[in-house]
C-alpha cells in the first residue's frame, strides 16, 4: 500500500537498515542511541511475541486481530508478513518525525524498504545495509541466540539469500564481520554523523 507523503516539504531524513538475521543491526542501533541521542527512532508493530528484554524496547506488539484493523485503517507506512507474524511501521509517527526536521532511524525489511523508495523523495532517505558474511556464519549467530525451529531457520536463510541479492539498493554497506564489530560501530558512527550535519545544514 502506497502513501504519497512526498507532497510536502520536509527537512528531515529517514535512515533505513536492513540485514540477514544475526547480522548484528540491533547491536549496531543500541549503539547509535547511545552515541546520537537526539536521532529519532521509530517504533515497529509486530504480532511476534516479545524476546527477553524487549518489553520496553523499540516495538509495539499486537495480535493479528489489531494488527489488521490498523491495516484496513491505512495506519501502516509499510508492512510486510514474514515467519507467520505481521511487522509495520507507522505513518503518522513517520510522518511528525520527518516533518520537526528530525534524523529518524528504522531496521526495516528489503521489502519494506523497496516501498518506502517509491514514496519518499531520495534526499530525505539513506538505506544502510550491514554485511555480516556468509550464511554458514549467520546460522552460528541464530542458533547461538536463541532455541529455533528448522523450519524457521529455512525461512530465515531464504530471506537471507533475498536481502543479500538485494543489497545493491543500499547506498552505504556496513561491514560487521567476525570480530569486528567495534570497527562496524565506528563505521556507523562516521555515517550517522555525517548525515545529522547535513540535516543540520
Amino acid at each position: 500500500m502506497e502513501k504519497n507523503l512526498a507532497q510536502s516539504h520536509r527537512r528531515g531524513k529517514l535512515v533505513l537498515l536492513f540485514a540477514p538475521t544475526g547480522s548484528g543491526k540491533s547491536v549496531l542501533i543500541n549503539h547509535i542511541k547511545e552515541a546520537f541521542p537526539d536521532l529519532a527512532f521509530l517504533t515497529s508493530c509486530t504480532t511476534r511475541e516479545p524476546r527477553p528484554g524487549q518489553e520496553n524496547s523499540n516495538y509495539t506488539f499486537l495480535n493479528v486481530q489489531e494488527f489488521k484493523a490498523r491495516i484496513v485503517n491505512g495506519e501502516f507506512l509499510e508492512w510486510a508478513e514474514f515467519g507467520g507474524n505481521f511487522y509495520g511501521t507507522l505513518q503518522a509517527e513517520a510522518e511528525i518525525a520527518l516533518h520537526s526536521g528530525k534524523v529518524v532511524i528504522k531496521e526495516m525489511d528489503a521489502q519494506g524498504i523497496e516501498l518506502v523508495r517509491k514514496i519518499l523523495p531520495a534526499d530525505e532517505l539513506l538505506i544502510i545495509y550491514v554485511d555480516a558474511g556468509s550464511w554458514d556464519e549467520l546460522e552460528r549467530r541464530v542458533r547461538a541466540r536463541a532455541p529455533i525451529s528448522e523450519n524457521e531457520l529455512a525461512s530465515r536463510k531464504e530471506r537471507y539469500s533475498k536481502e543479500v541479492a538485494l543489497q545493491g539498493i543500499a547506498d552505504v554497506i556496513i561491514h560487521n564481520l567476525p570480530g569486528e564489530l567495534e570497527r562496524a560501530k565506528k563505521e556507523f558512527e562516521d555515517v550517522m554523523e555525517e548525515v545529522m550535519v547535513s540535516v543540520r545544514r
